[in-house]
């Protein structure tokens, strides 16, 4: 151990091969002195890493349109805030097609483009209408069933005018049966076509009732069924307006059983 005393440090100022001592109570450390060309290798470092950060920013960019996908709490605000979108006015008009026209109104699942104008939604093709019937035709087709109906060669008397009136009674939707009918003109008129009543209330009245299913005239007037005769005592006609009126009041003929 060196004997107690002042000691005075001498002042080391050179500088040997980038190395400086330092004394430390006796002893000395060799420390790497930073020079300047340790430092100007730095510099250019310390420029590449700043040059790579601004050009990071440019490259985001310059990126690519993405996709984005709304979940529950999303705004068009929080989006384009998220994704560094302008303003959310501008993240609307690029995905007014998919969005409509209610900003307010996106929804979990919607597919927004960030970065581009979004693609218009396909329309759905529509289908095409089925094609009206113009009346022309349906008049045709009515004229053509009528004609059928006219080749249909029936025997004048009470059976061939039953059936001929239940074929017109089926074109015009007259429910009815021949059973129906048959039963109530056998009740009325016995099956004369010309049967009149002059003694009852309506015949006191100046409407007597007349023909097959005994009909007064304002009754046959208001029932009467187009393309049959416009004469009362007309078998066919009698029989189809007076099915008409049964079925409006009663619901069909074949409900009549009495006098109505």
């Amino acid at each position: 151990m060196p004997s107690k005393g002042k000691h005075r440090r001498t002042k080391v100022r050179s500088l040997t091969r980038g190395f400086i001592a330092v004394g430390t109570g006796g002893a000395a450390l060799a420390l790497p002195l930073i020079g300047a060309t340790t430092a100007a290798a730095a510099q250019p470092a310390a420029a590449e890493k700043a040059a790579t950060s601004a050009a990071a920013p440019a490259a985001a960019k310059k990126a690519g349109p993405t996709t984005y996908s709304v979940v529950a709490g999303d705004s068009l605000s929080k989006i384009a805030d998220a994704h560094s979108v302008s303003s959310w006015k501008k993240l609307y008009q690029d995905n007014r097609e998919v969005i409509g026209d209610d900003p307010s109104l996106i929804h979990p699942g919607l597919k927004l483009t960030i970065g581009a104008k979004a693609e218009p939604k396909a329309k759905a093709k529509a289908k095409p209408k089925a094609k009206a019937t113009p009346a022309s035709e349906r008049a045709d087709r009515s004229e053509t069933r009528t004609a059928v109906a006219k080749t249909t060669t029936y025997t004048n008397d009470l059976d061939g005018w039953i059936k001929e009136s239940l074929a017109i009674m089926a074109e015009h939707g007259i429910p009815g049966t021949y059973e129906g009918i048959h039963r109530n003109i056998m009740r009325e008129s016995s099956g004369n076509p010309m049967a009149i009543n002059n003694w009852d209330s309506n015949a006191a009245a100046g409407t007597p009732s007349k023909g097959l299913l005994q009909v007064i005239q304002p009754t046959f007037a208001a029932y009467h069924v187009p393309g049959t005769s416009l004469d009362s005592y007309d078998p066919v006609a009698n029989i189809t307006a007076a099915c008409n009126y049964a079925a409006d009041r009663y619901g069909s003929i074949d409900n009549v059983n009495g006098p109505y």
